[in-house]
């Protein structure tokens, strides 16, 4: 008992004490005897007790949420390498035989059809990029660029993006003075076939279409990509890279070399946009223009074959310009608020995204065209009485004519007010026109600057607002067309001044005003004539069916120091009004309505018009949507979005007929799903070259 006595402090001791206990022999058996707490105070829990001699308790490991990141991403990495060497071990006719088997035998691509009808390459054909799938790569850089000389900076794979994420914006940004290259810095157009024909790995763009061109015996010398740099204004491509000079050469050089025939070319989305600046460039005299004189394009040009083209402007570039974000940005910043908000590896991602577009001069080139005319007003607008419906049928031109005129009886949907573009809050959005209170914005006293303190790195020309500009553009309240420029002039004058310099987005008056021979007007269809060449034919081609952003409606974003203060309102729905998370939608391609992509060739310039003054025949190709029926059909073969469009067989066949020789009408004529010609009745547009009437509307 004495030997018990002694050691009982022990046993009461503190947690460190107990463990020098567990190492020693005796206090282990007696432990493992039990006799050792006479109080009751200190007994052993089942698992010290069988706690092997001499053992320390084992650590419990800690789990970190960076731990979890790394393990999920490493899981993700290592089940798409896994993928991608199965499909590439796998044989090349293996994805075909389970599409097959699922879905039955696949039709022949447009190229093996027309073969097989005997159709031959016979025009020279020339691609025009639009914005965004051409690739750049750099040609000098800063110190954070070493080792990417002549590497894809857009386009490719956009590793450089995840690796250092400053360096390539600060690469891809261009001067906020002059909208060329930043000093020590220069990125350039990829030139070949192979500038856009995938934008990323797998993600075609002009692939498709080139790959059936050739099953009829295209080849590099009958095809021409006229790849450019499609950050700077139309005219800067001439005078940095003299782009527009090298377009007019290969043209003549594809015209010499295939016996005297004629080009087609085939613009797509802002290329449609470039080359209307190009037909007047290459007509104007020097130094302004190419020289060609005024029947360059009648002797060069077969046709143009316009895809997805926002002849008017698109109401998604006044989105990216005023809050850096489309309907695609607004739900996913309502998904996770704040997430593309912050500061992510010293990023703020839509604040460095806002402030590089904002450099890119082209962006300006598809703000809306032809104002309140065009677009509507407070209380009106073209495409009244749109209906969400997504059936549709195929009309010709006779059913065309007979539509005409009953539009309004038919739909009883409530209408929404797409002439608002931008509407600050859903009440305005849908209010009569008399019950808005509205203080104008342009005469306001911008606030304190803070551009030139913490928000240096990201300035984008909010900062120099202050409370007192950005309350003022809030209470406006609601922006049409017309007050549309002024708007952006307000929030973004320094952009607005090198934009205004090379576009104009009105409507001529008096076409034969010598100020309408500056370039900054060449690329408005509203502002400037069609060459004159009667025997060359223009095509619109575009997809239908899809919801098309049209307006929005905004609220005023939570003040940060360095934050965007305007973002849309997701919140906003209303199915009657095609309005879903904050934007009214219509007819389109998801990225071009309907109105724009199809009003030209539908009123503007069909026949002989003040816009059109020799005639040249105009057709519009409509192209209705069907998303592909599985996964293993990928974008799919019938689609009308404003890039997969560039995979549709319908639009291939079509394009690779004129390409052998057809013209519009053995094509069939138009091809019309949607409303253009209903709409484009409704816009009172003079077409004559009488004195102007201005309407009261």
């Amino acid at each position: 008992m004495s030997s018990l006595r002694r050691r009982k402090p022990i046993n009461e001791s503190s947690d460190s004490k107990h463990n020098e206990e567990e190492e020693d022999e005796d206090h282990d058996d007696v432990d493992a005897d039990g006799d050792d707490d006479v109080n009751g105070k200190n007994k052993k829990t089942p698992s010290k007790i069988k706690k092997k001699r001499g053992e320390k308790p084992p650590k419990q490991p800690k789990w970190s949420c960076m731990d979890t990141c790394c393990w999920f991403i490493g899981c993700i990495c290592i089940i798409w390498w896994l993928l991608l060497f199965l499909y590439n071990a796998m044989p090349a006719s293996f994805p075909q035989y389970v599409t097959e088997a699922i879905t039955g035998p696949l039709p022949d691509p447009p190229g093996v059809k027309l073969k097989k009808e005997g159709l031959e390459a016979k025009h020279p054909v020339v691609f025009v990029p639009g914005i965004v799938t051409g690739g750049l790569e750099l040609w000098e850089g800063r110190e954070c660029a070493e080792g990417l000389f002549r590497k894809r900076l857009w386009g490719g794979t956009f590793g450089e993006v995840y690796k250092r994420p400053l360096c390539w914006v600060e690469h891809m940004s261009l001067d906020n003075e002059t909208g060329l290259d930043p000093c020590g810095i220069r990125v350039r157009p990829v030139s070949g076939l192979v500038a856009a024909d995938y934008f990323a790995p797998g993600y075609f763009v002009w692939a498709v279409l080139i790959a059936n061109l050739a099953r009829i015996g295209y080849e590099d010398k009958t095809m021409y990509m006229a790849a450019y740099d499609w950050r700077l204004s139309f005219q800067n491509t001439e005078v940095r890279d003299q782009t527009l000079s090298r377009i007019k050469s290969n043209i003549e050089l594809l015209v010499a070399t295939n016996g005297g025939r004629k080009v087609v070319v085939i613009p797509h989305s802002m290329g449609v946009l470039y080359f209307l600046h190009f037909m007047k460039w290459v007509e104007a005299p020097a130094p302004m223009g190419g020289g060609g004189g005024p029947d360059w394009c009648s002797k060069h040009i077969k046709a143009v074959v316009n895809i997805g083209g926002p002849f008017l402007g698109v109401p998604k570039a006044i989105a990216g310009l005023f809050s850096a974000e489309a309907k695609d940005i607004a739900v996913a910043r309502a998904l996770a608020p704040g997430f593309l908000d912050n500061d992510i590896f010293q990023f703020q991602t839509l604040q460095h995204v806002m402030r590089m577009s904002r450099t890119w001069d082209s962006t300006m080139s598809m703000i809306p065209r032809g104002g309140n005319t065009i677009w509507g007003g407070l209380d009106w607008s073209p495409e009244e009485g749109n209906s969400c419906a997504k059936k549709r049928e195929k009309k010709n031109e006779t059913q065309i004519a007979d539509q005409a005129g009953s539009e309004n009886a038919v739909c009883k949907a409530k209408s929404a007010n797409y002439g608002r573009i931008i509407s600050f809050g859903k009440d305005v959005a849908e209010a009569p026109s008399s019950d808005i209170e509205r203080i104008d914005f342009r005469g306001a006293i911008k606030g304190h600057s803070a551009a030139n303190t913490t928000c240096r790195d990201v300035w984008t020309e909010y900062h120099d607002m202050g409370f007192a500009g950005i309350k003022a553009v809030a209470e406006y309240k609601t922006y049409t067309a017309d007050s549309l420029v002024d708007l952006l002039h307000f929030v973004a004058p320094k952009m607005m001044a090198r934009g205004t310099a090379h576009f104009s987005y009105g409507v001529a008056d008096n076409l034969d005003d010598p100020q309408y021979k500056h370039y900054k007007y060449w690329s408005n269809p509203l502002e400037t004539r069609l060459p004159n060449a009667p025997d060359m034919e223009i095509y619109s081609l575009y997809g239908v069916g899809l919801p098309t952003e049209r307006a929005y409606v905004y609220k005023l974003s939570p003040h940060a120091e360095c934050s965007i203060p305007f973002k849309i309102d997701t919140s906003a729905d209303d199915e009657d009004t095609c309005l879903r998370d904050g934007v009214y939608s219509v007819d389109g391609d998801e990225t071009v309505p309907v109105l724009s992509a199809g009003f030209m060739c539908a009123k503007g310039w069909r026949g002989k018009t003040r816009f059109n003054p020799s005639g040249i025949r105009t057709y519009i190709r409509e192209y209705n949507h069907l998303p592909p029926a599985n996964l293993l059909e990928g974008r799919g073969t019938l689609s009308g979005a404003h890039v997969d469009i560039m995979g549709n067989f319908a639009l291939i066949e079509d394009v690779i007929r004129i390409a052998a020789g057809a013209s519009g009408e053995e094509l069939g004529g138009d091809q019309v799903y949607s409303k253009i010609f209903n709409w484009s009745e409704k816009i009172n547009l003079r077409l004559d070259e009488e004195i102007p009437v201005h309407s009261s509307r």
